[in-house]
């Protein structure tokens, strides 16, 4: 099917969804839904815009898409399917701060606390930054992604946190902390290096031991690339001649900023374990998702970014990473879960994502026209 007509499927489907909206239905058809995401997933790989894309609906206890859609290994011709295993970037983020959230639970760490006081060796103006300035991204302390060649020809080194902290240890601070917004994995890797220095264990260890695990994620990991890991998808690029498998990047280099690997099964269950208080307490994640300082006017709370679509309530985060890109949010006030991820760096999911969450809300999707009665 061309893609000219899988947008008019696309069309046709969404007319079915509001048309049956109309007749008192305050929710959207299950089917029809249903319809409209397969549209719109298969219309996005027609595009080229991945080689894979694997979404999943919830809405409280329901099921409302749980799908793969195109090829997880173009090579070997390997279907993507809800259990194929991808590379999720920063979504890596709120786990790294939920595990900090536990640990100021019991009294282990204190938001306002300089990062000095628990990790060693840091340069004099780091030491005036805060955990909690960490966590939002407000801390000034300058970050490795943007840092040019001196970071982009590096990504094959295996690192040690240590030696990523000091590709910028000697930069300039970007400005003194807490005055400013500015989104920083240098900062996360330091939040993974705290949970390291507090807990004993490594963070890779400690995020599948005493976090994953714990809460029947069984399909998520710390994505060593070392490891056999079942259903791992290949990572791609796109340009002017196809698609190429994405450069190599060691995965020591992310670590607490965007390491993870998971499935949309376990992403989309994780959304609701951490809204209703099964990772952290409900005042903790009130904390996570309420905006403060000079994170305000970003919406960014801790690892989330809290917004709007359509008028809805929407907790959520995207993931970038060499060969893989992701989006996942969390509607509050519906009950609803929507995750989508592929397997192509070049190109982001962010409208794929918002269309599909529209479909699942019974709201207009955007670029995307009705056909004429």
């Amino acid at each position: 099917m061309t893609l000219c007509a899988r947008s008019l499927t696309v069309a046709a489907a969404l007319t079915a969804v509001f048309g049956a909206a109309t007749v008192g239905q305050s929710r959207p058809p299950v089917r029809a839904v249903r319809r409209v995401v397969d549209s719109l997933a298969h219309a996005y790989i027609d595009a080229e815009r991945s080689p894979a894309v694997s979404i999943e609906i919830l809405r409280g206890r329901d099921t409302i898409v749980r799908a793969g859609y195109g090829f997880a290994d173009l090579e070997q011709q390997v279907g993507a399917s809800p259990s194929t295993l991808y590379q999720i970037g920063s979504i890596t983020k709120q786990f790294a701060a939920a595990a900090v959230m536990r640990l100021v639970e019991t009294g282990r760490i204190n938001l306002d606390d300089s990062i000095s006081g628990y990790i060693n060796g840091l340069p004099a103006d780091w030491r005036r930054v805060s955990v909690r300035q960490l966590l939002n991204h407000t801390s000034g302390i300058p970050s490795m992604t943007d840092i040019g060649p001196r970071w982009l020809n590096r990504w094959r080194e295996d690192m040690s946190t240590d030696t990523l902290v000091a590709l910028t240890a000697r930069d300039s601070m970007w400005f003194k902390p807490g005055t400013a917004w500015r989104y920083d994995n240098t900062g996360y890797i330091l939040v993974g290096m705290l949970l390291d220095r507090v807990t004993g264990e490594p963070f890779p260890s400690y995020l599948e031991t005493k976090l994953l695990r714990p809460l029947g994620l069984a399909h998520s990991y710390y994505c060593d690339l070392n490891r056999v890991l079942p259903g791992r998808a290949a990572g791609y690029d796109h340009d002017s001649t196809g698609w190429h498998r994405a450069p190599y990047f060691s995965m020591t280099q992310p670590y607490s900023a965007g390491a993870m690997c998971a499935t949309v099964d376990d992403v989309a269950r994780w959304n609701f374990l951490l809204s209703s208080g099964k990772v952290v307490t409900p005042a903790s994640y009130r904390t996570m998702t309420t905006p403060t300082g000079a994170a305000q006017p970003r919406g960014y709370g801790f690892g989330l970014l809290v917004d709007t679509l359509g008028g809805h309530r929407m907790i959520q985060h995207g993931g970038g990473i060499i060969g893989f890109t992701s989006a996942n949010g969390y509607f509050p006030d519906d009950s609803l879960s929507v995750t989508v991820f592929t397997n192509c760096g070049s190109f982001g999911p962010d409208s794929l994502f918002k269309n599909v969450a529209r479909a699942a809300l019974g709201l207009p999707l955007v670029g995307i026209s009705a056909p004429k009665p």
